[in-house]
């Protein structure tokens, strides 16, 4: 708490301004900067988690115009980041807003069944094959999500549609959707099920490998540079 008058000024806690804390200890009115000099500790894991938390948040900006689901936190923000921080790090330089591809990025949480999705081909043609069983989606929806990687912009673009039983072939048993777009190496895709408020726990499956490039030692050691270098471990 922290009461000021215009006249005798009273400080209970603490107040920051014009880059002075003050504060009472033991009866005693005390100045000091509140700008530390130190330089902030940045350690191999230290980097490494910032960045994940980095690619998480840029990877949000970009979906969230899509209105994913994300049930299972307070919020849908703090759902996928908590799940998008699990992706391997990817090294990115200071001030670039890149965002990539990746196999096992989220696109929904939630209770419904998981479905299982892979890439393959379909009567000689690619295919999103699915373990979900034929007949399996009654009074629910199908969502497929895209995820595109723009390589001018190093950034992902997303999308997403309702699909139809009709479009779905059967594979022993199992929904699959066959289409050219399955062969695209720069996008990504999970076919979501909705019923109402839930939704299924759906990942990105993708042959998409342009995100490798900043997973090197070389991107490593050009991000840690922008951040103004390393600081050692201390034990």
């Amino acid at each position: 708490m922290k009461t000021k008058k215009n006249k005798g000024v009273m400080v209970v806690g603490s107040l920051r301004t014009d880059g002075v804390t003050t504060y009472m200890k033991q009866g005693k009115l005390i100045l000091r900067s509140a700008t530390s000099m130190e330089k902030r500790s940045n350690t191999l894991r230290q980097f490494e988690q910032r960045q994940k938390m980095r690619h998480a948040v840029a990877l949000w900006k970009k979906f969230k115009y899509s209105k994913p689901m994300f049930t299972e936190r307070a919020t849908a923000y703090g759902n996928f980041v908590s799940l998008a921080r699990k992706l391997p790090v990817v090294y990115v330089e200071e001030c670039r807003d890149f965002s990539f591809v990746m196999p096992g990025m989220p696109i929904s949480d939630g209770r419904l069944p998981a479905i299982k999705e892979k890439l393959g081909e379909v009567d000689g043609e690619p295919a999103l094959i699915t373990d979900l069983k034929v007949g399996a989606v009654v009074g629910g929806k199908l969502w497929l999500y895209t995820a595109e990687q723009d390589k001018d912009y190093n950034t992902v673009r997303f999308d997403k549609r309702q699909v139809d039983l009709d479009e779905m072939v059967a594979v022993d048993g199992c929904y699959a959707l066959k289409g050219k777009e399955f062969a695209n190496p720069m996008r990504g895709w999970a076919l979501v099920l909705v019923n109402g408020e839930r939704c299924s726990p759906q990942t990105i499956v993708t042959r998409c490998t342009y995100y490798q490039r900043f997973t090197t030692e070389e991107a490593l050691q050009a991000a840690a540079k922008s951040y103004k270098g390393l600081t050692k471990d201390v034990w």
